[in-house]
């Protein structure tokens, strides 16, 4: 990898780990569990880009590293599929 692309993955990695620290302070203020799934949905992305770059993983599609993403998008889908459903129950 060379040395820009090791910066942009850098610049990647300090930008989720931020948005993570920006959905930890809205669920400290809320309260509400979907801010903190986002929050460790980021923090796992910002795992996985920083696997990626200091791994030097050549495919990174055929790797472990690749179930670290996959679990924060599925983190993500489940809790705004239980925020949905906990919206339905309120209602009737």
């Amino acid at each position: 990898m060379g040395t820009f692309s090791l910066f942009i993955s850098g610049m990647i990695t300090a930008g989720e780990l931020i948005a993570g620290l920006f959905f930890l302070k809205f669920w400290s203020r809320s309260g509400d569990r979907l801010f903190i799934s986002f929050a460790i949905a980021f923090w796992l992305l910002a795992l996985n880009q920083f696997l990626l770059a200091s791994g030097g993983v050549p495919r990174e599609e055929q790797s472990w590293v690749y179930l670290v993403r996959l679990a924060a998008f599925v983190l993500i889908a489940v809790a705004i599929v239980q925020k949905n459903a906990n919206r339905r129950s309120d209602r009737f």
